[in-house]
This record gives C-alpha cells, sequence and structure tokens, in this order.
C-alpha cells in the first residue's frame, strides 16, 4: 500500500512539473497541408521549444472539429526541439479546422495553434485550377493593351466607342470594390461564410483581386488617350451620363444605409457586383451598334476581344473545376458577378468577331467609317472635293 501511494505521488509531482514547464514551452507549426485528396494522407509538422529539460515529454493535445471529414490523431507526445509528422487522412469532401494545444490549455496563444485544411477529389486539380486562374488573369490584362497600342499607333480614338469606356470604367471600380472587401477583409468573409455554412472556399481569388486593379489603371489610360488623340464628333452620350449617375446615386444611398446598420456589408458589396453585371449587360451595346452604323469596326481592336474571349472561357472552366473539386457548387453562385462576366463576354466577344470576320471585314488599311449625319462627313466631301479639283488642274 506504501509503495502505491508513493508511486502515485511521483507520478502527480511529475505532471504537475510537466504543466508547470509547459506554461513555458511554445507550440510551432513547422509545415502544413492546406489540401488533402479524399481516400489520401497528408501531414503536418510540430515542434516545442521553451526552457525545459530536453528529456521531458510533453503533451500535445490535437482537436478535429470535423471528425467526418479527417481522421486525425487526438494525441502526441514531444520533446524539445523535436519535430513530429501527424498524419490526416482525407474521409469526405469538406473542409476541417485542426487545433493543437498543448495540457489542455487553450487559454494562452502560445500554447495553441489551428488551421484548415480541405479535403479535395483531386490535389492536382487544385493546382491545375491555379494555373488556369492565372492564365486567364493574363489573358484578360493583356487584352487591354491591343487597344492602347491601336490608339497610339494611329493617334487616333475615332472607333472606340465612349460610352463603352464610361461604362468599363464604372464597372471595374465596382467590380474591384466587391473583390477587395472579399478577399482582404474579413469580417465580410466571415458574413460570407456565416451566409454560405457549406461553402468551403472563398469565390474570389487573388488572381480576381490583381485583375481588377490592373483593368482600372488600363481603362484609365485609354481615356486619357481620348483626351489627347484625334476624336472626331465623338463624345460620352445623355443615355449614358443619366445611367450612370443613377448608378452612382444608388450606390451613395446604398452606403448611408449600410453605415445605418439596416443592411450588412456583405450585401453592401453584393450591390456593387450587381452594378458590375448590369454595366457588362450594356457596355458592348453602344459599341456594337457603332460598328453596326460605320459598317466598319477599324479603331476597335480584334486583339483585345479575343483575348476577352479566352479570359471568359477560362474563367468559367475554373469556377466548374473549382466547385467539382471541393463539392461546393455554391460557390458559382456565390459570386455569381465572375460567372455572369464570363458568360456576357463570351457572348458579345462571338458577336465583334463576326462584325469583325464576316460582316465588316477590314480592307487591310486604317480607314475609318463615318456615321451619316456627323460632322465628319461634311469633312470627308470637302477633302474630296478638293482632290478632284487639284486632279483636273493638274
Amino acid at each position: 500500500m506504501a509503495r502505491w501511494l508513493l508511486l502515485t505521488s511521483v507520478v502527480l509531482v511529475a505532471r504537475l512539473f510537466c504543466r508547470i514547464a509547459a506554461e513555458d514551452i511554445k507550440l510551432h507549426l513547422v509545415s502544413k497541408e492546406s489540401k488533402v485528396q479524399i481516400g489520401k494522407s497528408a501531414y503536418f509538422e510540430l515542434t516545442i521549444s521553451g526552457k525545459t529539460s530536453s528529456n521531458t515529454s510533453v503533451d500535445i493535445f490535437i482537436k478535429n472539429n470535423k471528425p467526418s471529414v479527417v481522421d486525425v490523431t487526438k494525441q502526441i507526445q514531444l520533446h524539445l526541439n523535436q519535430k513530429k509528422s501527424v498524419k490526416i487522412h482525407g474521409q469526405k469532401i469538406g473542409k476541417a479546422k485542426i487545433t493543437c494545444y498543448i495540457q489542455r490549455n487553450e487559454s494562452k496563444d502560445h500554447t495553441y495553434i489551428s488551421f484548415q485544411i480541405n479535403v479535395v477529389h483531386n490535389r492536382p486539380l487544385s493546382i491545375i485550377n491555379a494555373v488556369i486562374g492565372w492564365i486567364y488573369f493574363v489573358a484578360w490584362s493583356v487584352s487591354f493593351y491591343p487597344q492602347v497600342y491601336l490608339n497610339w499607333r494611329r493617334q487616333s480614338v475615332i472607333g472606340l466607342n465612349f460610352d463603352f469606356l464610361a461604362y468599363n470604367i464604372t464597372g471595374f471600380i465596382a467590380y474591384g470594390l466587391f473583390n477587395i472587401g472579399m478577399f482582404w477583409i474579413p469580417s465580410i468573409q466571415h458574413e460570407y461564410f456565416a451566409k454560405h455554412p457549406d461553402a468551403v472556399v472563398n469565390p474570389v481569388q487573388d488572381n480576381d483581386v490583381f485583375f481588377t486593379i490592373h483593368a482600372i489603371l488600363l481603362t484609365f489610360i485609354t481615356i486619357l488617350q481620348c483626351l489627347f488623340y484625334e476624336r472626331g464628333d465623338q463624345k460620352v452620350s445623355l443615355v449614358s451620363k443619366v445611367i450612370l449617375s443613377c448608378t452612382w446615386m444608388f450606390a451613395a444611398v446604398a452606403l448611408i444605409v449600410t453605415l445605418c446598420h439596416t443592411i450588412t456589408w456583405l450585401t453592401y458589396l453584393y450591390y456593387f457586383s450587381y452594378i458590375k453585371i448590369g454595366v457588362t449587360l450594356i457596355k458592348y451595346i453602344p459599341q456594337a451598334y457603332m460598328n453596326y452604323r460605320r459598317k466598319s469596326t477599324v479603331g476597335w481592336s480584334i486583339g483585345n476581344i479575343l483575348l476577352d474571349f479566352t479570359g471568359g472561357s477560362l474563367s468559367i472552366l475554373q469556377m466548374f473545376l473549382l466547385a467539382y473539386n471541393n463539392d461546393d457548387w455554391s460557390s458559382i453562385f456565390g459570386d455569381f458577378t465572375k460567372f455572369g462576366l464570363g458568360a456576357i463576354s463570351i457572348l458579345f466577344d462571338f458577336l465583334f468577331m463576326v462584325q469583325h470576320y464576316c460582316l465588316y471585314p477590314s480592307k487591310g488599311n486604317d480607314r475609318y467609317e463615318v456615321i451619316a449625319g456627323s460632322d465628319q462627313v461634311s469633312r470627308e466631301a470637302n477633302d474630296k472635293s478638293l482632290k478632284s479639283l487639284y486632279s483636273s488642274l493638274a
């Protein structure tokens, strides 16, 4: 009996010593996998540091909030400065939060760490998705340069519709605000996942944010070209001015309503995404109609259209692959703006390709057609009269 009491006392003292020593121990996550393929395993690595003997073992407890999604051991032992890999096995498509802590003490920041891991259908497909995302980012981003270059080479913006530019800058600013809020503001991300509890991924990716910032910059440069290059009698129409004024008035009123806590910031950002979709629905119409009236696409870069078509197609492909891999089809409608932009862009790009290659093929020069009734008609008629007079005199 005495030996049993002595042994019990030694064990309790040892555990107490370890608990006290653990107060100075820090737990570190050396490396981790963010994704694991269903039916396969991934690993994360832990180590500890602190003022304790290297022979002292410390119990590390591991909590898994979704046992049905991943399987992971509940407890390991670590020595000072020892690194240990822990296996995570993917069991079901979804996401899980893994929390590792020392001696069940989760009250101090230095004694516990947590991270999220996603279980996907196919891990290589995640890499393919990322590559597709950057390819369409490059395609969409580069699509702005052919128009800028064409304007510079011709020293003219005749043939480029100003209503299109006005809608474009408005749409990209609205879309930029939506993307930045969804990607960089944690409180809005929390609101999104609270609204979509089954969502696994943020529908806005980093390449979406960089694209919109770049798009705003290049559209602004194109607008500056309109101020300095030959533009004829082109200007922003009254209809466009009214539509855009009402749009920004709506955004201002919605901001006041949001500040009064009547709607959430997530809802307010969704309004900007709706503005972007609405603008995209109508922004190509003035340019298409202008091409129809002029019976020409000279001044409107086809390179822009081909790259835009590539970007839109890949954007939609990425969304479907991302939804399939994470079994999260709500992500398509969680960011319906992105899906809608890709679909609308593809339809109008097809129309512009038909106009350029089939209806109004270029004759191989930079001659531009003017719209009947404009001041340019008079100037062209005068030029023809002078040429005829000069020929007769010669």
